[in-house]
């Protein structure tokens, strides 16, 4: 199988059926989008994915801002709702991303719509229990309760885009909730980043529209990975698993993706620095670092708040308690694929 038609496969919305396994068709795009000139300029980007309805995340991430030497660029890359059901809650957390650019994950997509049969839109691939998709399916159903006293909210999440090119440096990203060919893809999943098929059929897909990194979210695990086309220069991968749940096991916090002409003014979790894209360089002469960065948050305040909402027993609680209070079996050795060879 080539390159191109692995890419297909990865992504194929006969592959699976049902609600909360389907890819819509209008979830997806052509890999050509990524060719568009950058929507986006700055010299430090946030790349904010999966809040998931948590307050206190967007805390962290403005508390990071804020001991910037100049403002970053907060972008927001989809599934910032998710367990803000209750009305205040989900209020807020609309008003405070609207502030910054966003685009729509496959939960905005699915609240800014009625129709049931994509689900959650998550588009989970077979590894996931079935257990759990249908309780998303019920998350999303719930939630889109809560939107739809948000008559307003629902059209401005229906205007999101699906992805962004933005430049950093004179080096271009590709910013996506998913992957590269839908909004709910998987091929940049951690798993999927083991299949030297997929990396090749990802880099190439970026390669041919000129793009040096891809930020995504979506898949809820970290990972950061080169990716190496058939000829050229590789990309850089770099997937932020959740802004507002534990990544790694026995922890607490979220991570987002920090790229900037500027090295972090703080410690960082893992990450790499890519050259200048020009001779040049940029105005610092630095290239572009680019950082899985760690948000902290009040543990056990978030704890009770999420308990209150999805008390024990319910969907949420059932889902993904556990890995709130625990963190997911995943650890930080697993996420962080940027060494040599």
């Amino acid at each position: 199988m080539d390159t191109a038609a692995a890419a297909a496969k990865l992504t194929d919305p006969d592959e699976a059926t049902g609600p909360g396994r389907s890819c819509p068709m209008a979830y997806r795009y052509p890999p050509a989008v990524f060719a568009q000139p950058a929507s986006i300029h700055a010299r430090v980007l946030y790349v904010v994915g999966g809040v998931y309805g948590n307050p206190y995340a967007l805390d962290a991430v403005e508390t990071l801002a804020a001991a910037e030497a100049e403002p970053p660029v907060l972008l927001f890359n989809g599934d910032f709702h998710w367990f803000d059901t209750d009305p205040a809650t989900f209020a807020t957390i609309d008003q405070r991303v609207a502030r910054h650019p966003a685009l729509r994950g496959n939960v905005e997509t699915e609240l800014a719509g009625d129709d049931d049969g994509a689900g959650c839109g998550c588009a989970y691939p077979d590894s996931v229990d079935a257990e759990d998709v249908e309780r998303s399916n019920r998350i999303l159903h719930r939630l889109r309760g809560t939107a739809l006293g948000f008559p307003q909210v629902r059209e401005r999440l229906a205007s999101l885009p699906r992805y962004a090119v933005a430049e950093v440096g004179g080096r271009r990203i590709a910013v996506v909730h998913g992957d590269l060919q839908s909004l709910s893809g998987w091929s940049l999943s951690e798993d999927s980043l083991r299949d030297p098929l997929n990396c090749r059929a990802m880099a190439e897909i970026a390669r041919g529209a000129a793009i040096d990194i891809v930020a995504s979210t979506h898949t809820c695990l970290p990972v950061a990975q080169w990716l190496h086309p058939g000829s050229g220069a590789p990309v850089l991968a770099i997937n932020n698993g959740a802004a507002g749940m534990p990544n790694f096991h026995g922890e607490s916090g979220g991570l987002i993706t920090r790229i900037s002409v500027r090295p972090p003014p703080f410690a960082v979790r893992y990450g790499t620095w890519i050259p200048s894209a020009t001779p040049a360089g940029d105005e610092a002469g630095e290239g572009v670092h680019v950082h899985a960065l760690d948000l902290h948050w009040p543990a056990e305040a978030w704890m009770q708040r999420f308990r209150h909402d999805w008390p024990a027993g319910s969907d949420g609680h059932r889902s993904y308690w556990q890995r709130i209070a625990h963190g997911p079996a995943f650890y930080p050795a697993q996420a962080d694929r940027l060494a040599p060879g």
